[in-house]
């Protein structure tokens, strides 16, 4: 395969050609690989409209999404100080988990958009970075931008320069991923070009790489092969990081579509498989507690209860309160009837009692 001659990697790529490239797409393992995420795909999808309460789903699924496209950028927190931040409000003191929930509120208000707008555009994108980051910056203005390898400081990569330029290029991807006319690709195809795309316009000062990964659930989900923000895909990504830095670079330098393509395919078919089995367990383990909880608590079990117990890993009795489950003094008889049954544990912190789902974080957590 001959190098692109054009790449210089200190000078900014404002000659980025525009989608769909020039190249073999359709090609008999790419055929193959796609046919076979479509279907996990769906069945991820279908076994998602069949639960009663989906958006119990989102607390936690989205959450760990969440953590996991984070820690991409090395922005890392563990569970324990994510699940309690989630319960702080206003008053979270680890940054990184306090960037972790902003992840989620942006993925949320992004689908909020989407459903009204029923298009992505350069709006919603710019949106998604300034509520991930908590900022009023835009496209990205100032010269110098360079991408370089962590290890040795060796620039790799300079995205384009000039917001016009910029903009530009975000108007021909926003027509690519609208447009359906422009090219009749498989849609978890085109998905990867868009993914590639938008890193190689980088078109941000930062959070590029997370708003890229939010605008792949909603790119799904606006081609209607998800109802839910389910899909797991950063963990992939983590497992697989050399290979996506270097495939990225592979596109630009080598014009390598072919292996970049695959990857992402095969990752939406791996992540499915995986996604689909941790909801199974935690849908299991969620039917194992309303069982035993029911006979056991007898008057003080409620399903909204038991709902609420796998919506958040961690739980304290403000939340039975603002749910309407429960006075003060009644909710924390339940939570202490539950841990003696084993399914939560109580912690204290400061004169805030804390009560985790143990056996929901450990599904969640392998």
């Amino acid at each position: 395969m001959m190098k692109n001659s054009k790449i210089d990697k200190n000078s900014p790529f404002n000659n980025l050609p525009d989608l769909p490239p020039k190249a073999n797409l359709e090609t008999a393992d790419i055929f193959k690989a796609a046919i076979k995420a479509n279907k996990l795909l769906a069945e991820l999808k279908g076994f998602c409209q069949t639960l009663p309460n989906p958006e119990l789903l989102l607390n936690t699924i989205v959450l760990q999404e969440s953590k996991e496209s984070n820690a991409i950028e090395n922005i890392v927190t563990t569970q324990d100080e994510l699940y309690k931040a989630t319960l702080m409000g206003e008053n979270i003191k680890n940054q990184a988990a306090k960037e972790v929930l902003q992840y989620r509120q942006a993925m949320y208000w992004a689908l909020d958009e989407l459903s009204t707008k029923g298009f992505i555009t350069t709006n919603l994108l710019v949106g998604i970075m300034q509520k991930l980051r908590n900022t009023q910056e835009g496209i990205r203005r100032n010269s110098g931008t360079k991408l370089s390898n962590p290890i040795n400081g060796l620039i790799v990569y300079t995205p384009p320069e000039g917001e016009e330029v910029i903009r530009k290029k975000l108007q021909a991807l926003e027509n690519f991923m609208n447009d359906d006319e422009l090219s009749d690709l498989d849609p978890l195809v085109k998905m990867a070009l868009i993914h590639y795309q938008f890193e190689a316009i980088h078109p941000f000062s930062d959070g590029n790489g997370r708003t890229g990964r939010i605008l792949n659930i909603l790119y799904l989900i606006n081609q209607n092969l998800m109802g839910l923000p389910v899909l797991y895909l950063s963990k992939y990504i983590i497992e697989n990081k050399n290979d996506y830095y270097r495939l990225l670079r592979e596109v630009t330098e080598d014009e390598n579509w072919h292996d970049w393509v695959l990857y992402v395919v095969n990752g939406i078919a791996e992540t499915s498989a995986t996604t689909l089995t941790k909801i199974k367990k935690i849908l299991e383990l969620k039917a194992q507690a309303e069982s035993e909880l029911k006979d056991k608590m007898a008057g003080g079990f409620t399903r909204e209860l038991n709902d609420l117990l796998f919506s958040y890993p961690y739980i304290k009795i403000a939340v039975l309160e603002e749910r309407g489950i429960a006075k003060r003094v009644a909710a924390s008889q339940y939570l202490k009837k539950i841990v003696e049954f084993g399914w939560l544990q109580a912690f204290k912190i400061g004169r805030e009692v804390y009560y985790i789902n143990h056996k929901l974080v450990d599904v969640l957590s392998k």
